[in-house]
């Protein structure tokens, strides 16, 4: 736990003024804190984070590459980010004694965050806020950027540990997972279908937020509508499926991630449809006719890769994510299982789907 004059030490090297720090988020990577400063020489109000090293291990690459995403947009886009505040001696980040790793961006006024949709409209909205994100930076040359956790949404790789789990470990955690692994092994056609995608030039790679969900955009508090999209560090090159999928996994069914009421788990097609209109609408129409076409593909691959991951960490002891009771992670893929299970079944009832 980070004691509050680190804080305040960290606070200091970005703004002048005695600092008035609360936390901001509950996020499970970075601390993040919002820091205002009183005095004579105040400096505006920043959100402060200690970057979390054990799963960003080069935490320079997510500088470099924000500033790359900030110049783009700020010279030709009217989409908005909020830019970095450097430290004043002229640096994008600050190291303190501990060797904890510290950055800083501007505080956007009048507006907030929120954990999940109340409206099919709150959704569309959010879609076409990333979707517009991924289209404003079409420009930008993706080898100029770093590529921050490889193989992140690689699902061929995902399944590959998957199976490396499976073979190592206790027979306890094997016998509590038979029911998921066996289902999770019946859809190895979808490694299949991905690494089909990742062969044709009709899939394109572009660069992709890679973290979509509600609480990733800003709201405006007066308007209620979108401000900009923030947690920037994982934008890196990627296919069609990636941010749309997983806005639907989150944002599409009735439960989230952490529910244990199955029969409570269902699609709404309302959201559904304003998830999938959102994202066409703020990407202009810009994807190919193959992605058109396996548009629907996108929620399902992305909760059967998370299901795969969460199902993975808890044959592996649950040293990824964290947890608050002992089976947790595989009540959670259990949990995306059922809901790739209803979405299957919309799918091949609403579009036609042959899975």
């Amino acid at each position: 736990m980070l004691q509050e004059g680190t804080i305040q030490k960290a606070a200091a090297q970005f703004g002048y003024g005695e600092p008035v720090i609360s936390t901001l988020t509950e996020g499970l990577i970075h601390q993040t804190f919002r820091v205002g400063f009183t005095g004579s020489n105040a400096s505006a109000p920043i959100v402060l984070q200690r970057i979390n090293l054990a799963t960003f291990k080069q935490p320079e690459n997510i500088i470099g590459n924000y500033r790359l995403i900030h110049q783009w947009i700020d010279q030709h886009h009217d989409v908005r980010i909020a830019p970095l505040i450097p430290t004043h001696s002229g640096k994008w980040f600050w190291t303190d004694g501990e060797g904890n790793f510290w950055r800083a961006i501007m505080f956007v006024s009048n507006a907030y965050t929120k954990s999940s949709p109340d409206s099919p409209a709150e959704a569309g909205k959010t879609a076409h806020c990333f979707a517009a994100f991924t289209r404003a930076l079409a420009g930008i040359d993706a080898n100029q950027l770093a590529v921050i956790i490889p193989g992140f949404h690689d699902l061929a790789l995902r399944y590959e540990q998957f199976e490396q789990a499976i073979s190592k470990a206790t027979i306890q955690r094997l016998l509590k997972s038979t029911h998921v692994i066996a289902e999770l092994r019946q859809r190895k056609n979808l490694v299949d279908l991905y690494q089909s995608f990742c062969s044709q030039p009709e899939f394109v790679t572009r660069l992709m937020h890679h973290d979509c969900k509600m609480s990733n955009v800003l709201l405006d508090i007066t308007t209620q509508e979108v401000v900009c999209p923030v947690d920037l560090d994982t934008v890196m090159p990627g296919l069609f499926f990636s941010d749309l999928g997983d806005m639907i996994r989150s944002m599409a069914g009735t439960t989230d991630e952490n529910s244990t009421r199955w029969e409570d788990i269902a699609i709404r097609k309302d959201y559904y449809e304003a998830i999938v209109n959102g994202y066409l609408a703020g990407i202009d129409n810009s994807l190919t006719n193959a992605e058109k076409k396996h548009i629907h593909y996108s929620g399902i691959l992305m909760l059967f890769m998370q299901c795969l991951r969460f199902t993975t960490d808890f044959l592996n002891n649950d040293i990824y994510y964290q947890t608050s009771y002992p089976e947790q992670n595989l009540n959670r893929a259990l949990n995306q299982l059922i809901m790739l299970e209803k979405l299957e079944e919309f799918v091949s009832e609403e579009y036609s789907y042959e899975l």
